[in-house]
């Protein structure tokens, strides 16, 4: 069942997990989009900010988003009245809540991994589960927002991307489309984010003392199938938590086809984005955190030496990879414009 939506209805919207980074970023867009009825927040029921006003865990939201952090006990009921669901809840919880927010007729924008990867084997691989709703993973749309919203614009159920994958993507997939890239060597994707792309919850991990400049997930990380999967290319992915608090910088290491020009390289980018207002390319310099924490953009800067080009793409980890995409990929679904809310 999908939702017929006429020009002057209000979309009630429910946000599940919105006590952590992301969801409060959705609840910050949501409450001043002129489409948008911001009708309820959700909780884990074992969370601790059950029960809680939204804005007493985010004072800045005083005043706009009163609404209590309810404890999601019976998922059927919370569906209810809704058209939109967001879930900002970790994969093994959006497995299991989506079918039944799905099968209720609401349109769902799931902001974990469960739906990203239509292989059920890549779940029992990476994610360490089996996938029991496969029916409905083989239904759900990448929610690339640049790429793919012609898929966007028909699906019920949009699997949001990581936020490594966003600008990892996003950077190199002009290249691959144009055919530009020498497959013999793999993209290497070096990529540092802040502390809050571990979540609100305390860890040792995250501890204000503790964070330094440190690798992770070398080899291993589940972001690396994510990406090569929707790229179509192998590349090596590396990240690092960097000591501060959000954004993503990518800097990522590729060599092009022998003869590949500066101008077919930015051709191809502004072929891919001169109409995509989100993705800001750099004629000179190159991106920095600065440039684009607090916003929806992502920001790609160029620089080439013969056969070999260094891509420098930055995000904000909790908007353009996560919040605002999610909200842009709703824009998309409902015919709206894409960066409604957004800038």
């Amino acid at each position: 069942m999908f939702i017929v939506q006429g020009k002057n209805d209000m979309l009630n919207t429910l946000i599940v997990g919105a006590s952590g980074y992301t969801g409060a970023e959705l609840a910050a867009y949501l409450q001043q989009h002129p489409h948008v009825n911001l009708s309820r927040l959700m909780v884990s029921a074992q969370s601790v900010d059950a029960g809680k006003c939204f804005s007493e865990l985010y004072p800045q939201y005083r005043g706009l988003v009163d609404l209590p952090l309810e404890p999601m006990v019976d998922v059927a009921n919370a569906a209810e009245n809704i058209d939109i669901v967001f879930l900002a809840t970790a994969h093994e919880v959006s497995h299991d809540i989506a079918p039944i927010f799905l099968a209720q007729g609401c349109v769902v924008f799931d902001l974990s991994g469960a739906y990203r990867v239509q292989n059920k084997h890549f779940y029992q691989q990476y994610y360490g589960f089996e996938h029991k709703n496969t029916d409905w993973l083989s239904q759900a749309v990448y929610g690339l927002a640049e790429w793919n919203a012609d898929q966007i614009s028909q699906a019920q159920l949009i699997a949001v991307p990581g936020c490594y994958p966003t600008v990892s993507q996003l950077s190199l997939k002009p290249l691959v489309e144009a055919g530009l890239l020498d497959s013999t060597h793999w993209p290497v994707i070096n990529a540092t984010s802040g502390v809050s792309g571990a979540g609100r919850k305390a860890s040792l991990t995250n501890s204000f003392c503790e964070v330094s400049l440190q690798p992770y997930g070398v080899f291993t990380h589940r972001h690396q199938p994510e990406i090569a999967t929707h790229l179509g290319i192998d590349v090596i992915f590396t990240p690092h938590l960097g000591n501060f608090a959000r954004g993503i910088l990518a800097t990522i290491t590729c060599k092009l086809k022998q003869g590949v020009t500066e101008n077919e390289v930015r051709q191809a980018f502004e072929t891919a984005y001169q109409d995509q207002p989100l993705v800001r390319m750099y004629d000179k310099g190159l991106p920095a955190l600065k440039a684009v924490v607090g916003t929806a953009f992502c920001d790609i800067g160029l620089a080439q030496q013969g056969e070999h080009l260094i891509i420098i793409g930055a995000e904000d980890n909790l908007l353009k990879g996560a919040a605002a995409q999610a909200v842009q990929c709703m824009n998309i679904r409902f015919g709206f414009a894409p960066t409604e809310t957004l800038i």
